[in-house]
């Protein structure tokens, strides 16, 4: 018996209603070791962008692109910016996520969530940005402005998250359609006016 039918097999004798076990919840899926990863086998396409914000030259500098950055992204039209906040307040977390495509506002999204922790309403903030971005069968360049980068980078870094596998599958349908497809993430720290 090999280690994936132990465990499949003792998930069934401990819990009778389970059937098996999902692929994308699966740790052993060979779609999830290193070589495999949607970061191996598109390295090019994923870009991250981090402010150095304790030097203020640097800073400067890096808002100076950014801004240039989203003026150019807005006249484009294969191209999507999202926008990305969450926080939490008295146990309740609240994401938003604003998406924009040509200088127009596409879609808001806004959800409120109890019991969680930031990284798994961040990474479904960026998963629910992603997703409507990717639904444009004409956008070639995602641009995403975060607070949480560090999260961010979790997507092609882990597979723990459920909200990790669903934005690496429509990642990677999005970056096969064409070989210029690209996603950007970059820095915007929440205590930068």
């Amino acid at each position: 018996m090999t280690s994936k039918q132990y465990i499949k097999s003792s998930i069934i004798n401990t819990n009778n209603c389970l059937n098996g076990t999902f692929p994308s919840f699966d740790i052993l899926n060979s779609e999830f070791f290193p070589g495999t990863r949607l970061i191996d086998f598109f390295p090019s396409h994923i870009l991250f962008h981090r402010v150095n914000c304790k030097d203020k030259e640097s800073k400067n500098a890096y808002f100076y692109e950014l801004d240039k950055i989203v003026f150019e992204t807005l006249l484009k039209a294969n191209s999507v910016i999202i926008i990305l906040d969450t926080s939490i307040k008295n146990n309740i977390t609240t994401s938003i996520t604003h998406v924009y495509s040509c200088s127009n506002f596409i879609k808001k999204i806004l959800h409120h969530a109890i019991n969680i922790t930031i990284t798994e309403a961040e990474l479904f903030a960026i998963r629910c940005g992603i997703s409507q971005a990717t639904q444009f069968p004409d956008i070639s360049s995602i641009i995403i402005i975060t607070d949480s980068i560090h999260v961010a980078r979790r997507i092609f870094d882990s597979t723990i998250h459920l909200q990790s596998i669903v934005i690496s599958k429509n990642l990677r349908l999005y970056f096969n359609r064409h070989s210029d497809n690209s996603i950007k993430f970059w820095d915007y720290p929440s205590n930068n006016k």
